[in-house]
């Protein structure tokens, strides 16, 4: 069976600390960093991804309009599942971001709905974070892949 072929939905800057998110139509991956301008990064967590799938689960079961942005991942990718995916790598674009592992929901998440850090919390529902390994720019709409192991 072909790997899926999903989308790049949304990009978001977070330019300070519990600061407002961003939303952007392009940005600059940057390799071995993160996206350009934005605050949180760390050598194992330049970017933050989300399923806009999972999203749209949690506001159905919670039966509550939150925006995707509330989230604080910096980007949302659609038709690509991310749970289990540790280690492999993800074509966005231009790019490469190697999984590094799930991304655990915090307590901001309650400050946008009651009950959203809870549900979020199993199978990587909270999404994933990655290293940025190919850097370039992405735009909402982009492709997003597996890549080949020999491409990384």
């Amino acid at each position: 069976m072909p790997e899926p072929i999903g989308r790049l939905e949304a990009i978001w800057q977070k330019r300070a600390h519990r600061g407002p998110m961003d939303a952007l139509d392009a940005g600059e991956l940057v390799a071995g960093q993160g996206l350009a301008g934005s605050v949180g990064r760390s050598t194992r967590r330049h970017v933050t991804i989300i399923e806009r799938e999972v999203w749209d689960r949690m506001q159905e079961e919670l039966q509550a309009a939150i925006p995707y942005s509330a989230r604080r991942a910096n980007l949302m990718i659609s038709g690509i599942r991310l749970v289990e995916t540790r280690d492999r790598v993800l074509r966005i674009g231009e790019t490469l971001v190697r999984i590094g592992g799930h991304t655990t929901p915090c307590e901001r998440m309650d400050e946008a709905c009651d009950g959203l850090r809870a549900r979020l919390a199993p199978d990587w529902g909270g999404g994933a974070f990655g290293q940025v390994i190919r850097g370039g720019t992405v735009r909402v709409g982009d492709r997003v892949e597996w890549a080949l192991t020999s491409e990384s």
